[in-house]
């Protein structure tokens, strides 16, 4: 719950740096979420190197690692999704992003092969889908109206996907923090070089704005460390599926820093919210005794 309700701020947030930075440019954009996960980076190793009264560096046997994760969790996913948060709102932005719930669940499913698919699950997924086309539904009607910001966003679900499988996998032998500093540091690193490659810089400079920058680099500091530790410990359906509360709480998140409350609190976005929730209860649904021991079966 902490770590998603930090996730839902992390939207309306990025809007409204960009506002404080005056960004609108690809390249400004890039930097602005390169800085954010190279800080995020070095927040993380330092506090673990604190924690473990040991530096925690990155040597040649977790370099695989470090890099397949720095590549789908920070670089893919947040190339993909700054540049869609920069064309939707903040509400749409939360609400796709609660899709990534769904996303691992088949991932977890049909590609890495880590538990077994129930028609609890599916039905669960379905349902989920079904709120974010209720949820998009104007913008599929409306005359010369862009998806582009939601498939972006949609896109970078798939790869916030596959890292998370990858962070299972990868946490069975790794340090689950040392992984996180360091794949946020490569990955925040590629941004920013990306982003300055383009002409690309933080023009707007001022303190409100650097604070922003901050708190953002906390959310993922805090956030995917300890989401990794979950990831090590419990099944990937069962902790990837609270990735369904983003939604809600970027929702108010929204309503509160950009002032969009007439979409928030619109018939399509609560009857969105409410089919995500139900997606949520009916994958988290007790089970017959024999389809719950046989998952367990599958998912040892």
């Amino acid at each position: 719950m902490f770590c998603t309700l930090l996730w839902g701020s992390a939207a309306p947030f990025i809007k409204w740096g960009y506002d404080l930075f005056s960004i609108s440019q690809t390249g400004d954009i890039l930097v602005f979420a390169g800085v954010r996960f190279l800080l995020a980076g070095l927040l993380v190793i330092l506090a673990g190197s604190l924690l473990q009264g040991k530096l925690l560096t990155a040597g040649k046997a977790v370099m695989t690692p470090v890099l397949t994760l720095a590549f789908f969790q920070t670089f893919g996913q947040y190339f993909l999704y700054y540049l869609g948060v920069s064309q939707a709102s903040g509400v749409d932005s939360a609400v796709i992003t609660g899709t990534g719930a769904f996303i691992s669940l088949l991932m977890a499913v049909y590609v890495f092969r880590y538990e077994k698919m129930t028609a609890n699950k599916a039905l669960g997924c379905l349902t989920g889908f079904a709120g974010i086309l209720v949820m998009n539904a104007s913008a599929l009607t409306q005359a010369g109206g862009s998806l582009m910001g939601e498939g972006l966003i949609l896109t970078s679900q798939v790869f916030s996907a596959i890292s998370a499988a990858f962070i299972k996998k990868f946490t069975r032998t790794h340090d689950a923090v040392l992984l996180s500093g360091w794949q946020f540091a490569c990955g925040g690193l590629a941004l920013m070089l990306s982003g300055l490659a383009m002409g690309g810089s933080m023009p707007g400079a001022s303190a409100a704005g650097w604070a922003v920058v901050l708190y953002l680099a906390f959310v993922s500091a805090a956030a995917y460390t300890l989401w990794g530790l979950l990831l090590k410990e419990y099944p990937l359906s069962r902790v990837g599926i609270f990735n369904c509360i983003i939604p809600v709480a970027g929702v108010f998140w929204s309503a509160a820093l950009l002032h969009e409350t007439g979409q928030a609190f619109a018939p399509s976005t609560l009857a969105a919210m409410a089919l995500v929730a139900i997606g949520v209860w009916l994958v988290n649904r007790p089970e017959t005794p024999d389809k719950r021991s046989e998952n367990q079966t599958c998912g040892s």
